[in-house]
């Protein structure tokens, strides 16, 4: 983990989710020059199992460094098995990341469950971003979710209308980027009550309406001029902001969110916003702190 560019860390378990995941990973890491760390967290157990733990994470490491060069055969990933708490491992792992991509559920979880605890936990608690990979989704081609997205190109990126997103857009702008023909469209839900609460108008919808339509203008005005490539599309929508991008997320090759720093050590975790677009996400969900 000491090399000059920080890799992305890709979390492997055997599980469908998290062959999904590291497919993901393999061609992000490819589209940004990054290199590629794949990552099988051994459980902590009576020392007279870790021998047979140990050749089983080498069974699983080599399978998927072989996953990896199918989707990127340029890609030299290197591999880690800790003996740890999965998310502990993959918290402290993110440190020194550029990212960190997991499955959203691993074998562990329940299939009535969406979103499993190892992920929810990073999620919550890394200090760099965390991308979620759903899998199940089927784009036009027949292409699982976690294949190349040839079919859904667009970046989906929920914000606050203030500067506490500039690291959401950051991500935003520079994944979409590295996509050649992506739109990145920057959603901001908003009600009556919020634009009170900001200082807008209180009574007439459609000035405010309006007045979050300048907000996010002004918010992306910066961001288009480092990112001129970038078509970028906003979308102040009147309502719940975790709905909206959810639905987004159906047709998106990622959708981004951020996360408040700060809370971890208070246990607040995600926004309910944040939180609901990683658990029912139809596509990939980056959680950037903020």
């Amino acid at each position: 983990m000491s090399s000059e560019k920080q890799p992305i860390v890709s979390a492997v378990d055997g599980s469908p989710h998290s062959w999904t995941a590291l497919e993901w990973a393999a061609r992000e890491a490819v589209r940004r020059g990054l290199p590629l760390t794949v990552v099988h967290v051994r459980p902590l157990t009576r020392r007279t199992v870790q021998e047979e733990q140990l050749r089983e994470s080498d069974d699983l490491l080599a399978e998927a460094v072989r996953r990896a060069a199918a989707v990127a055969p340029d890609l030299r990933p290197g591999t880690l098995a800790p003996l740890d708490f999965p998310a502990a491992a993959l918290i402290a792992l993110g440190r020194d990341a550029a990212m960190v991509v997991l499955g959203s559920r691993g074998l562990g979880g329940f299939r009535s469950l969406m979103l499993g605890s190892n992920s929810l936990a990073v999620a919550s608690m890394a200090t760099c971003p965390v991308v979620v990979a759903h899998s199940g989704r089927r784009d036009e081609n027949g292409t699982d979710g976690g294949g190349e997205p040839a079919g859904f190109p667009d970046i989906v990126a929920g914000v606050a209308a203030d500067e506490t997103s500039d690291a959401v857009l950051d991500f935003a702008f520079t994944t979409a980027d590295t996509r050649p023909g992506a739109r990145l469209r920057v959603v901001h839900g908003w009600t009556m009550f919020s634009s009170m609460l900001a200082g807008g108008p209180v009574f007439d919808r459609d000035a405010a309406g309006n007045a979050v339509g300048r907000s996010l203008a002004e918010l992306t005005a910066g961001w288009q001029s480092r990112f001129p490539g970038v078509e970028v599309v906003r979308e102040p929508v009147s309502g719940s902001a975790g709905r909206t991008l959810v639905t987004a997320s159906a047709t998106a090759a990622l959708t981004v969110v951020g996360r408040r720093r700060g809370g971890e050590s208070l246990g607040l975790g995600l926004s309910p916003v944040a939180q609901t677009t990683v658990t029912h996400a139809l596509g990939p969900v980056a959680v950037v702190p903020c």
